[in-house]
């Protein structure tokens, strides 16, 4: 009786290990595309070792429809007016003094803040990056607990050098696909900043994480914690996501 009683526990272990790293990757990203168009506020909050803290906030527009962002600065006074805009594989950054746009990459960072162009812009996990495997070619899955959450640990590689970050160790709650942490690392193996994720708001099938804070961890006394109110899935004009709209708002 013993034995049957063992070999079904080990039958049920299998079974719920049968999801695979892909599946998981492609559920955390359907929860995170936004079918709708999104304006928000954001409010960075911005501990930097020996300068105190300093809050910065924005408006921010996005249709993932048609791979777009745009991000505007509000506060301080000395930021106010300068942005962000995202068309397509283009990234700008306007400056209100000098009336200029430059391009940047993903990887530049919002402000003064730890968060980047990439934290703001629909990116598919499952087109990124691959989950690591055994030596036999299994996919390594964890089932381990974070705090008293139940999750999956993975850890994911990219596809290529066009990410920010060649290795991410994700922590994913099993029961709802969403990520609670995840670390960064860069491609000689060093943890770069852990990101964790406080809350989420559901925008009908799709969740937007409204609390993370991203730390620095070559020396984590650099925080910034990332707060995202007033969320709205109003219909954005498309003259929204254009360079004479930024110029215009600074006239």
């Amino acid at each position: 009786m013993k034995k049957i009683i063992v070999v079904i526990m080990i039958l049920i272990s299998q079974v719920t290990l049968a999801i695979t790293g892909n599946e998981i990757l492609n559920k955390v990203d359907e929860l995170g595309s936004l079918d709708r168009d999104t304006t928000a506020k954001v409010k960075l909050t911005i501990k930097e070792k020996g300068q105190g803290i300093k809050v910065e906030e924005l408006l921010y527009y996005r249709k993932d429809s048609a791979d777009s962002f745009l991000i505007v600065f509000t506060a301080p006074s000395n930021e106010r007016g300068n942005g962000y805009l995202k068309n397509g594989d283009n990234i700008w950054l306007y400056k209100k003094n000098t009336r200029t746009f430059q391009f940047v990459n993903s990887n530049e960072v919002i402000g003064s803040s730890r968060a980047t162009a990439e934290d703001f812009e629909e990116k598919k996990l499952a087109d990124m990056y691959n989950v690591v495997k055994d030596k036999s070619g299994k996919e390594i899955i964890e089932e381990v607990k974070l705090g008293n959450k139940n999750c999956y640990k993975i850890e994911v590689k990219a596809k290529n050098n066009k990410v920010k970050n060649p290795k991410r160790i994700y922590w994913i709650d099993k029961e709802s696909f969403l990520p609670l942490q995840v670390e960064n690392y860069s491609l000689s193996g060093k943890l770069t900043e852990t990101i964790q994720f406080g809350s989420y708001k559901k925008i009908e099938n799709s969740y937007i994480s409204t609390k993370l804070l991203i730390t620095d961890e070559f020396d984590n006394e650099n925080k910034t914690l990332v707060e995202i109110s007033n969320i709205s899935t109003e219909k954005i004009p498309d003259k929204i996501f254009t360079k004479a709209y930024l110029e215009n708002l600074n006239k």
